[in-house]
């Protein structure tokens, strides 16, 4: 009976095996947490530099239930923080939080924008936390994959135009390989897993390529990093600690600061 009930536990879905712990661990540490988590810490360690060098706006784009607002270390109260979303997912997020009864930090501001709305600055312009003449530090996390190149390109130039020089801008993309047979097996699964979701990813970028787009809007590559670096630098102590579970930044996705001259 005991191995019927440990056959019964096992899983083979697809690419998926063993009982359900051990399917579960799979998903988690080769699919879904490498880059939400890896991207965190990347766009957090940049931001914490550039508060020590004068940003006072943290502006976070296409935020979803980002959380950093609700556990901000000491340093980050001298800044002014600003949520940005679609109305849909932003009312649903502060109707969450209400219903943990979460009071929003004194430095958070909401603000509702479709950003795919050609004229969605005027909702920053319009809140009035903010200020375009103030050095800001900007995230915008898991967007590329899903927009196309030119679409992608308009968002970060809509996003340049709110900054002043010496303002930063964090986000990750898929690399030039991603929708390739060189892509490899981890990365197609995921191509695989988001289009079943209904969110096909659309656009790879090499580094030159992505360089001279950047270049066009007088931003400059101030940090790259690749997946091999990413593993490296931010998921080393965690590997350590945890060597039956290590983590490896995700295949083919690299994590990019531009800074506006």
């Amino acid at each position: 009976r005991k191995r019927r009930r440990e056959a019964a536990r096992t899983l083979h879905l697809g690419w998926l095996s063993g009982t359900q712990e051990q399917a579960l661990r799979q998903v988690v540490d080769r699919q879904l947490s490498p880059t939400p988590l890896g991207r965190a810490a990347f766009a957090e360690r940049a931001l914490a530099a550039a508060a020590a060098l004068g940003a006072r706006q943290y502006l976070i784009f296409a935020a979803g239930y980002d959380t950093f607002a609700y556990r901000q270390p000491e340093w980050a109260s001298q800044l002014d923080i600003f949520e940005i979303d679609h109305p849909v997912t932003a009312a649903d997020k502060q109707a969450r939080l209400s219903g943990m009864r979460m009071d929003p930090p004194p430095n958070l501001y909401f603000i509702s924008a479709d950003l795919r709305e050609p004229d969605w600055q005027r909702h920053v312009l319009a809140s009035p936390g903010f200020n375009p003449d103030r050095v800001s530090f900007c995230s915008l996390l898991g967007i590329s994959y899903y927009l196309a190149k030119e679409d992608f390109r308009q968002l970060l130039s809509g996003i340049v135009s709110l900054l002043p020089a010496g303002s930063g801008i964090v986000f990750d993309y898929p690399d030039e390989q991603t929708f390739t047979p060189q892509a490899g097996e981890r990365a197609q699964k995921q191509l695989m897993m988001v289009a079943r979701a209904g969110e096909p990813m659309q656009a790879g970028y090499s580094c030159s390529e992505l360089e001279r787009m950047l270049e066009e809007m007088d931003l400059r590559i101030d940090q790259h990093l690749n997946p091999e670096e990413i593993t490296k630098l931010l998921f080393h102590a965690y590997n350590e600690s945890q060597p039956e579970h290590p983590i490896e930044a995700f295949d083919h996705v690299n994590y990019c600061l531009a800074v506006k001259r």
